[in-house]
């Protein structure tokens, strides 16, 4: 027969083996029952694309791609259509303006104004009158001067940048073909011209006096890249001015009278 603290040992054990039973699950169970974060995962709700099915995302995305493939054409065809006249407008300008025209036409240029594709320059030549009796002068580039001064040069002046430019321009607009002024503005364009070229050859010394002076610009068309099949001729073309006979009005203040 057992005795008692035998049989209360084996209770006693076979309470405690139970209750470790239920206090908790085994090692399976605890590996099979998410966490509290993965629980969260799983019962948050997903949103956008993601919460479509497989084939309904694979359409939203060929969807937006074409979208965006259309607005980037979008783009590049108004930049065409606004740009100014280059290589791709020329071979492609018939589809630019198919796309174009009517629902996007533009009514402003993108360059205002449009950039220039060709390089002018102003030449003067002078007659003087020295001990040796007259001569002329060859040909100098006002222009080219400027450009040496402007070179390297951090800072340049609004003078040597723009002084003669705008006054070729000024006169060129103020003058038809033959070289006649249309008006006051011509006149005055005119002296200009002849006022800017008078302190020019002030800065050199001839050995006489300036008597007259000549003045003509050389145009040059700029040069296809070479990547480009487009033929453009570099040959220079001249527009000549008639001879001016040299007067006070235009010499430089305090130099009247004075060789150059």
């Amino acid at each position: 027969m057992d005795s008692y603290d035998d049989r209360g040992s084996e209770s006693g054990n076979g309470s405690a083996e139970g209750g470790s039973r239920k206090a908790g699950p085994g090692p399976d169970q605890r590996a099979d029952e998410p966490s509290g974060a993965g629980r969260a995962l799983e019962a948050a709700p997903r949103e956008g694309m993601a919460a479509l099915s497989l084939p309904y995302q694979i359409v939203a995305a060929i969807a937006l791609s074409v979208i965006g493939l259309v607005a980037c054409g979008q783009l590049v065809m108004v930049f065409l259509h606004v740009a100014p006249s280059n290589t791709l407008t020329k071979q492609h300008g018939e589809a630019v303006d198919e796309w174009v025209y009517p629902e996007f036409e533009q009514n402003w240029k993108l360059f205002a104004p449009n950039p220039l594709q060709q390089n002018i320059a102003v030449h003067v030549r002078a007659e003087i009158a020295g001990p040796d009796g007259r001569r002329t002068t060859p040909w100098m580039s006002l222009s080219g001067e400027d450009g040496k001064a402007i070179r390297g040069n951090l800072l340049p002046s609004h003078v040597q940048q723009n002084e003669l430019r705008r006054g070729w321009d000024f006169y060129l607009s103020s003058h038809d073909n033959q070289n006649r002024a249309n008006g006051l503005r011509g006149q005055l364009s005119e002296r200009y011209i002849r006022r800017i070229v008078m302190l020019r050859l002030g800065e050199h010394d001839y050995g006489g006096t300036v008597e007259r002076i000549q003045v003509r610009s050389e145009v040059r068309s700029v040069a296809a890249p070479a990547w480009s099949k487009e033929k453009i001729s570099t040959r220079p073309s001249y527009r000549v001015l008639p001879w001016w006979t040299v007067t006070p009005e235009d010499l430089p203040k305090g130099t009247e009278g004075a060789d150059k």
